[in-house]
């Protein structure tokens, strides 16, 4: 395998720079997911910017970094971004299908689930514009990689989580869709 180039290097440094501003300023700054501050202020979330193009190797990449967070407990998560390569949706969402089965076929079903987040992320049933998309919109296509046992912890520790989701579609609702398009905006920069 070769390095990247300093280009290419660049750029996926921007990609990990831009993620990190979207979980600090849109994720962390408005509550969208109430873990996220904990590890933010950690320095627990890994950003792993990953630079390929075909399925298979994304795949592959999926399971090393799953190999990387069973030696590196330390590490409570990490986005997995996909910065080229699965820019349509619905390749996206095809991904995100294999990969979920990939994980129950590498033994890791109850160890690790994948929240998913797209620049263009519409809820099945939502018109594209709907503000309620922005709660799964990022700057890149990325795979949240999550501890299920950390998960349950914390979820056990917070009550009623199962309003998170609408309370974060009403949120986004009241801001409105041009809000949230500048945040995304803002976070590239």
């Amino acid at each position: 395998m070769t390095a990247p180039d300093s280009d290419t290097q660049k750029e996926l440094e921007m990609a990990a720079q831009h993620t990190k501003n979207w979980v600090k300023d849109v994720i962390m700054k408005y509550n969208i997911c109430p873990f996220a501050r904990q590890e933010v202020e950690r320095q627990t979330i890994r950003y792993a910017v990953i630079d390929k193009r075909k399925l298979t190797e994304v795949l592959e990449a999926l399971i090393v970094e799953c190999q990387f967070l069973d030696s590196h407990p330390e590490v409570e998560t990490t986005l997995f971004v996909l910065p080229t390569g699965f820019e349509g949706f619905y390749d996206y969402l095809d991904l995100v299908d294999i990969a979920t089965d990939l994980l129950q076929e590498q033994d890791y079903e109850g160890v690790y689930q994948l929240a998913s987040f797209h620049p263009d992320y519409c809820f099945d049933g939502e018109p594209q514009d709907s503000a309620a998309n922005f709660t799964n919109r990022a700057p890149y296509p990325t795979l949240h990689i999550i501890r299920e046992v950390s998960m349950e912890k914390a979820l056990a520790s917070f009550d009623d989580p199962e309003s998170i989701p609408e309370r974060n579609i009403t949120f986004a609702e009241r801001k409105g869709s041009e809000f949230f398009i500048k945040l995304l905006q803002h976070c590239k920069r």
